[in-house]
């Protein structure tokens, strides 16, 4: 099963819907964007690798690429199975990883408003939020968290930002950013990054909540443009994903003037051309976030 996500594109842009692959892992149904997927394979045979993550079972080759392999079952805690048949092969943050799983089933549409947070139960860090769907719950899994355990080097990068000197720091507080992010590890990681190069930061544990934060901004005296200057947003999130968010923001003519940057996992061909067709200031990959602090300087007319 491959994932063809190029067909409408353009004309599905900030509809705040999105694709799920529906798939188990012993007796638990859980579900994954599709913008993650780039296909669904069969089992193949893995080779082992010297010191490797306790969830990774081993490497194997696909198309020429050498991919390593995340057991799912391990990964969450899940009794072993026997019918492990196959492998979510996923892109994200730029890096292919296959998935094994149980069982696939289907891909279903559905709206961000349906995704509810999950409880806050042990275990409930890798959940992004739970769908109920047809009389069944479906778990969506935090797979950039999954990924980052099994890669720690990935979260390494939000702490890879030059020392900002005295002066820098003293022209970024004069610089208020909203951050839309979902991931509570995510989000504070940002947040700690940015505040200490200098800026001040808003955050929001997703769209919908930036957005009444907003238009809270235009409910007080004080021109927007004072108040705030750039919008920091995640994609996948509950309630409202960034797309939606910044499709409202640009077609509100008070706030369409905020510079909106997408930072995210997803950012790949098909999503880059989403995000540019809503009007996004710049689109940067998770977790690049030396990048980002450029971007938000450039924005804010800290640097040329």
């Amino acid at each position: 099963m491959k994932m063809d996500k190029k067909q409408g594109i353009l004309l599905e842009s900030g509809t705040n819907e999105f694709e799920i692959v529906e798939f188990s892992v012993g007796p638990v149904t859980y579900g994954i964007n599709v913008a993650k997927v780039r296909e669904v394979i069969n089992l193949l045979p893995v080779t082992q690798i010297a010191n490797a993550h306790p969830y990774v079972d081993g490497i194997f080759k696909l198309r020429g690429n050498v991919i390593p392999m995340v057991n799912l079952s391990r990964c969450l805690g899940s009794e072993a199975s026997e019918t492990s048949q196959k492998v979510i092969v996923c892109e994200i943050n730029k890096l292919l990883v296959g998935f094994k799983v149980d069982a696939v089933y289907r891909i279903h549409r559905i709206s961000w408003t349906q995704l509810e947070s999950s409880p806050d139960v042990v275990g409930s860090d890798l959940v992004v939020g739970i769908v109920k769907l047809d009389e069944k719950l479906i778990i969506l899994l935090d797979f950039e968290r999954i990924l980052a355990e099994v890669n720690p080097e990935i979260n390494k990068k939000f702490a890879d930002v030059p020392v900002p000197t005295q002066d820098l720091v003293h022209l970024r507080h004069a610089k208020t950013i909203l951050v839309a992010e979902d991931s509570r590890m995510l989000r504070e990681l940002l947040v700690s990054t940015l505040h200490s190069s200098g800026y001040n930061i808003i955050a929001n544990e997703n769209g919908q909540i930036a957005w009444d934060k907003l238009t809270a901004f235009l409910n007080v005296q004080i021109p927007l443009a004072e108040q705030l200057q750039v919008v920091i947003t995640d994609i996948e999130m509950p309630q409202m994903d960034g797309h939606h968010l910044l499709k409202r923001i640009k077609e509100n003519q008070k706030m369409d003037f905020l510079p909106v940057v997408i930072f995210s996992s997803l950012i790949n061909e098909e999503m880059r051309l989403k995000g540019e067709a809503l009007g996004a200031a710049a689109q940067i990959t998770k977790p690049e976030i030396g990048q980002l602090i450029d971007i938000i300087d450039r924005l804010t007319g800290i640097s040329a």
